[in-house]
């Protein structure tokens, strides 16, 4: 009796078991802009975790989720959306444009500063300077731009380019 009731125990936690790995699933869908057109490049993630992906081309994205978990969807200059997982292996999202940005001065170690409170010179290189310049790659249209950068290409066409911000010259003075 004892073993024949261990044997149905055991097949009950393990079914169980099964039902709590089958809650993951599959969910997909599209992200949208308020005009309809696909937004690639949308981070998807589910909260909490650290679980995410990101939109292709189309807008189309694919995770794994459970039913109960909120799916976060962010893009720059958009507003963020959190959406529930229901029964519904389908989730289309349309994401409302939030405020535009400004700019941002980006420094040392990632820390973001208004150009006003830093206590040095920054430049500013617009994309028209960069693009009425016709050369081989985008990296040597900046040379000449900002104060402090040598760039060195190899001379072949489609080559490499040697970037330095500030190196060996203004260390030796």
């Amino acid at each position: 009796m004892k073993t024949k009731f261990s044997g149905i125990f055991t097949l009950f936690l393990a079914l169980v078991v099964q039902i709590s790995f089958a809650q993951t699933k599959t969910i997909s869908g599209t992200v949208t802009d308020d005009n309809g057109a696909p937004l690639p490049g949308v981070n998807i993630v589910v909260k909490g975790t650290t679980t995410g992906t990101q939109t292709d081309f189309d807008g189309l994205y694919s995770i794994e989720a459970s039913t109960g978990d909120v799916l976060t969807f962010s893009y720059i200059g958009f507003g963020d959306e959190e959406v529930t997982i229901g029964s519904s292996t389908t989730v289309d999202v349309q994401l409302k444009a939030g405020e535009s940005l400004e700019e941002v001065v980006v420094t040392a170690l990632g820390i973001k500063r208004d150009k006003k409170a830093l206590g040095y010179a920054t430049q500013q290189v617009d994309g028209s300077e960069v693009s009425d310049v016709p050369t081989q790659n985008f990296v040597n249209s900046l040379s000449g731009k900002v104060a402090g950068l040598k760039i060195t290409n190899t001379g072949t066409l489609g080559g490499s380019s040697n970037v330095v911000i500030r190196g060996n010259s203004s260390l030796t003075g």
